[in-house]
């Protein structure tokens, strides 16, 4: 099992209810262990530890994407 971890920017003016709902959303995705955006330093980045057995980043990215069509991943 590998557990590679991933970051993904959304859009600065992403308001904090909807980083929530990304993080949980995220979080349901089978596969991932965790998922947190840093709301102190860097509140438009989310870094996501997942198992890539169970799902790809690209998966991840779509997830986010329901909320910030214009997300980009950035692999770690």
């Amino acid at each position: 099992m590998g557990t590679p971890d991933i970051l993904i920017h959304v859009h600065p003016e992403l308001s904090a209810e909807d980083r929530a709902k990304v993080e949980n959303e995220v979080m349901k995705c089978t596969g991932v262990i965790a998922a947190n955006f840093d709301h102190h330093q860097h509140p438009h980045a989310l870094t996501v530890l997942y198992n890539s057995d169970a799902i790809s980043g690209k998966q991840i990215l779509s997830a986010v994407q329901k909320y910030d069509s214009s997300a980009s991943m950035v692999g770690m």
